[in-house]
């Protein structure tokens, strides 16, 4: 086992990783850029350590800075959370050239399923149904031709990297020209690569996604679904799980095709296969996340299963210590995304100080926050302030609960997208479980908002 880990990330994740190695008994560093002298993590590490200005690039994107900060603390492992450098080989081998762990998948790994539109090949060749697509588009040209062969609507993509940044929907060869550049320019800003492949566009969809967890030892287990169709720009913003749109068979094969496929690919350490679900129930595998997701606490709320913790002792060389049969599918979980954002006006982001908070609380209710009363919100990084994750013997019951726990939640100062998840769990769609990816642009945020008033 590590001894003493250095967290190079920032707010929730990086508290959720430090908690973590309380759990495990792991000393734990906070690496922070000047934005962030005054987090919560910072507040609670063992040890804190400046790594550099709020920009990013400066901060959290350098590895030298990182890396540095790890053997000046004397840390033997790097945790990397999720975003910044927790898919990059050339950073995790460096983390390894150094005498450290890179507690994720090795660089190899990483290097093996960086490419998502290799790794829809590579898994293809492993059983996994995949959505129509290209490989890395060359030039503009060749991505009219691939598009045309495709058909129209295609949805363009970054290879290198989601969450729904340098992603477009297009359904002409003229709107393709035309975003084509803006792809390639947004997928470098975000990613540092600039490479992009399409797929066929799915007008009606749900986004499910598969955990997994492998050991270096070839042993591995998935830890069943996730929902994340609810979405605003291809970004989501409320998971749960199990799924609506699945039956128990359905879930149990598809599980079961991915981790088969993971294993047999090579795959190590935590991850994610992400799947759109047609109207038939038919799953097509679009990508991979090789690290924690941000909604990973539906599935411990689910299972029990500590993944931050499963992260780490895969990364120190532990074998999982637990089977497929030891993992449950309990209950009902539902995830919010707390942003500080504005739904009423297109999601725009905002910053500023909170001057009053409240966490809910009470059973199956968590609350997953960096944020407090006098917080800072910097307006450089992600606008994501917490997650509320409840749970309930059934679905029902975690609407309900979701409904109550909302009600306790308090952050002032800022504006935020708390209403939008109290709409949400009053509008018919939601409640019927017949939603799909396109429900909020499909609707407006600022119109369904105005129809969740009427309802309640």
């Amino acid at each position: 086992m590590v001894s003493r880990v250095l967290i190079a990330n920032r707010g929730e994740i990086a508290l959720r990783i430090l908690r973590a190695c309380r759990t495990l008994g792991v000393e734990a560093v906070v690496a922070y850029s000047e934005a962030d002298r005054e987090s919560l993590a910072v507040m609670l590490a063992d040890e804190a350590i400046c790594i550099g200005p709020s920009d990013a690039r400066r901060s959290y994107l350098s590895a030298p800075a990182v890396i540095s900060a790890a053997m000046v603390t004397g840390c033997d492992a790097i945790h990397p959370g999720y975003g910044f450098l927790s898919e990059d080989d050339a950073f995790a081998d460096a983390v390894r050239a150094h005498g450290l762990t890179f507690i994720g998948p090795s660089a190899h790994v990483l290097e093996k399923f960086a490419s998502k539109a290799e790794v829809r090949r590579l898994l293809a060749e492993h059983g996994l149904p995949t959505v129509p697509g290209s490989g890395l588009l060359l030039d503009d040209e060749h991505a009219l031709a691939e598009a045309e062969r495709i058909g129209y609507p295609v949805l363009v993509k970054p290879s290198a990297g989601g969450g729904g940044k340098g992603m477009r929907m297009v359904r002409s060869a003229r709107e393709l020209s035309a975003v084509l550049p803006i792809c390639r320019s947004e997928a470098k800003a975000a990613f540092g690569d600039d490479s992009i492949y399409m797929e066929k566009w799915l007008e009606e969809n749900r986004h499910v996604e598969i955990q997994v967890a492998v050991d270096k030892f070839g042993h591995g287990v998935h830890l069943w679904e996730r929902d994340c169709s609810i979405q605003r720009r291809h970004q989501k913003i409320l998971e749960e799980s199990p799924s609506p749109a699945m039956t128990p068979a359905g879930r149990a094969e598809l599980a079961d095709r991915a981790i088969r496929s993971v294993v047999a690919a090579g795959y190590e350490n935590v991850g994610t296969l992400e799947f759109l679900v047609d109207n038939d129930g038919n799953a097509y595998f679009i990508e991979i996340n090789c690290r924690i997701q941000v909604e990973h606490p539906v599935t411990e709320m689910l299972t029990g299963i500590d993944l931050v913790a499963t992260q780490i002792r895969i990364a120190a060389g532990e074998p999982l210590g637990f089977t497929q049969a030891d993992i449950p599918q309990r209950g009902h979980a539902i995830e919010f995304r707390i942003n500080a954002e504005d739904p009423a006006h297109d999601f725009r982001p905002g910053a500023g100080t909170i001057e009053r908070f409240n966490a809910p609380g009470g059973p199956g209710v968590r609350f997953d926050s960096h944020a407090y009363v006098g917080y800072d919100v910097p307006p450089y990084y992600d606008s994501l302030l917490g997650k509320l994750i409840v749970w309930g013997p059934t679905r029902e019951a975690a609407i309900a609960r979701g409904k109550a726990a909302l009600g306790e939640l308090v952050v002032e100062g800022v504006t935020t997208n708390i209403a939008i998840h109290k709409a949400l769990l009053v509008s018919e769609p939601f409640l019927e479980g017949r939603f799909t990816t396109n429900l909020m642009d499909r609707i407006g945020s600022a119109a369904f908002l105005a129809a969740s008033e009427r309802v309640s």
